[in-house]
C-alpha cells in the first residue's frame, strides 16, 4: 500500500516522497487548480451533468497555508483565501 514517507513545502511547491522511492513537487497553483471538492469540480445534477462552477481566484488562492494527512488516503490542504474543503487522494496527488 501506498503511503507518504515524508511531505513538506518548498518554495510554492508541495514535495512529497512516497513509500516506493517516488518523489512528487506540485507546483501550488497547479494543485489548487486540481481541487477535487464540489466548490471547484462540481457535482452531479439528477440527470448526472456536471457542471463545473466559475471559480474565481484571487491573491490569497495560491498560497498554501496548512496540509495534513487525512486518513492514510489524502491530503488536507488549507489555502490563504479560506477555501479547505478539497481531499486530494494519493492517487491523485501521484497524478499530478
Amino acid at each position: 500500500m501506498l503511503e507518504i514517507v515524508n511531505i513538506t513545502t518548498i518554495e510554492k511547491e508541495l514535495a512529497i516522497a512516497w513509500s516506493d522511492g517516488e518523489e512528487n513537487y506540485i507546483p501550488f497553483n497547479k494543485l489548487r487548480h486540481a481541487c477535487p471538492c464540489a466548490n471547484c469540480q462540481g457535482e452531479p445534477d439528477a440527470r448526472g451533468r456536471v457542471v463545473k462552477p466559475d471559480v474565481i481566484f484571487g491573491p490569497k488562492s495560491f498560497q498554501l497555508l496548512r496540509y495534513e494527512i487525512v486518513g492514510g488516503y489524502a491530503v488536507k490542504v488549507t489555502w490563504g483565501d479560506g477555501h479547505k474543503t478539497g481531499l486530494f487522494a494519493y492517487d491523485l496527488l501521484r497524478a499530478l
